[in-house]
């Protein structure tokens, strides 16, 4: 079937001899009875106003003499084709002035041919400005080389054809495949929204607000960004040590040699001048002396860093700040609680739950650490995922602890209780733990505690590719190990 175009891309075609081939349900949409032969139908497609008519011719059949309307069943309107004037459809096509004229690009001995008006859509770009590409143009074989990568290049050009759909290719590692984007000049829009896609935490460094003072410059530098000078790494092995020495005195102190050394036992005279023994805080303690060295840096330097930043508003905000407080403060309720009771003993009952919290200590090393910092990204990035995780597990602890509640009902020896004593089981059993303290000791009990675990495995097994891929993508561009991003 031969197609006679009004537009410039399909006379374009038909200058140089372009044919479309017959289409094949036309032998389906004849009645079938009466097919004997194919009919030679001949169409002539005029485009006009952006509807496409269709001419069709009957044919006679050799046996029947049956006039057949091919296209009968599919035009219920006919339309009046418009005339086409023989000197419009043979008048010369001039690719220069449309844009069309293909080009040659020769990527690494991989040739590609498009149009030229397909790159200038982009002239921004490498290849869509004129000027740019220019310099890479082989006059002797009319073609422009790159020595570039050649699969990345296929979804590049692709970048062009489609209108700004940017696809990496399967077997292509995403450093890669960025070089090439920024080699190729998409635009840092392009390539920021292709690293939010594939995982990446974007680092707006040009974003940082800094103090207008000079003086409160240098010193949020040294306290805020260690590393950027020798001072600043000073600095940040003295905190270093000071949080590694808290959290070892943290330990060591709940030894039982250790035990109730911070209260020493006094005697006081009342009144009429009985003596009576109280338990009164020890301040020559090794360990408190310690402790309040560590606390003692630990409020200077918070200090120094609230009133040198840039953005009180900021820094009230960031939850490492926040952490920083919580580390030192119960050091500070311990001691006011003492003033006001006077008593050590009370205390240490009062406040035991209290110094869980200077465990969190340990994630001050955060600001010092690279590790700790993409363990926290990567945690970040694939909350969704450990969220549809924590999901599952409820789901499946819910219906298994039910389970094997009911099926070990009927048994004497049988550890479970309730459905909620039942939960811990499902759990520990889900993740693969297994302490032995509670099991099921019926044989449907042991069957739905075997469909428990291969469940759990499940669970656990579909958000890990996920988040090691987001671990991958953090740890490629904190250390900059396999790419330049």
């Amino acid at each position: 079937m031969h197609f006679v175009a009004r537009n410039s891309t399909d006379a374009a075609y038909q200058a140089q001899g372009y044919t479309l081939r017959s289409d094949p349900l036309v032998l389906f949409r004849q009645p079938p009875t009466t097919i004997h032969g194919s009919p030679a139908l001949t169409h002539r497609r005029t485009h006009s106003g952006g509807s496409i008519k269709l001419l069709h011719h009957s044919t006679k059949q050799n046996n029947n003499d049956i006039e057949l309307n091919a296209l009968e069943p599919l035009i219920t309107q006919e339309v009046k084709p418009e005339p086409v004037a023989e000197d419009e459809v043979n008048s010369e096509h001039d690719c220069e002035a449309e844009n069309c004229k293909r080009v040659t690009i020769n990527v690494a001995g991989l040739k590609f041919e498009t149009q030229l008006k397909t790159l200038n859509r982009l002239p921004s770009t490498l290849l869509g400005n004129a000027s740019k590409r220019e310099q890479f143009w082989i006059s002797a074989k009319n073609e422009y080389f790159f020595d570039r990568h050649r699969p990345s290049f296929n979804a590049i050009l692709y970048y062009y054809q489609s209108g700004g759909r940017l696809k990496r290719p399967v077997e292509v590692p995403v450093d890669i495949f960025i070089e090439e984007l920024e080699f190729f000049q998409l635009g840092d829009a392009v390539i920021d929204s292709f690293k939010v896609s594939e995982g990446f935490l974007l680092d707006n460094s040009d974003d940082i607000e800094m103090p207008e003072h000079k003086i409160s410059r240098v010193i949020w530098e040294i306290f805020e960004y260690p590393g950027s000078s020798v001072i600043s790494n000073v600095i940040a092995i003295v905190s270093v040590v000071f949080i590694l020495t808290s959290i070892v005195t943290f330990c060591i102190e709940t030894l039982p040699q250790f035990k109730n050394k911070d209260c020493t036992n006094a005697t006081v005279y009342d009144a009429d001048g009985n003596p009576s023994s109280i338990k009164k805080f020890n301040y020559s303690d090794p360990l408190f002396i310690i402790e309040s060295s560590c606390i003692l840096w630990f409020v200077f330097e918070l200090l120094i860093r609230f009133i040198v930043c840039p953005s009180k508003l900021k820094f009230v905000k960031n939850l490492v700040n926040w952490i920083d407080i919580l580390s030192i403060a119960p050091y500070f309720v311990f001691m006011i609680a003492f003033f006001i009771t006077n008593s050590c003993e009370n205390n240490s009952r009062i406040l035991s739950v209290l110094r869980v919290l200077r465990v969190a200590r340990i994630f001050k090393l955060s600001r010092f650490s690279d590790g700790l910092q993409i363990l926290a990204k990567t945690m970040q990035v694939s909350l969704r995922e450990l969220s549809m995780f924590v999901l599952f597990l409820s789901i499946a602890v819910v219906i298994f602890a039910g389970a094997i509640f009911y099926a070990e009902a009927q048994s004497e020896e049988s550890f479970f209780t309730s459905i909620p004593d039942a939960f811990w089981w499902a759990v520990i059993s889900m993740t693969t733990v297994g302490y032995g303290d509670v099991y099921p000791t019926g044989t449907l009990g042991k069957i739905i505690g075997s469909m428990c675990v291969l469940s759990g495995l499940l669970a656990i097994a579909l958000p890990v590719p996920v988040i090691v891929t987001n671990f991958n993508n953090i740890y490629r561009q904190t250390t900059g190990r396999g790419n330049h991003i």
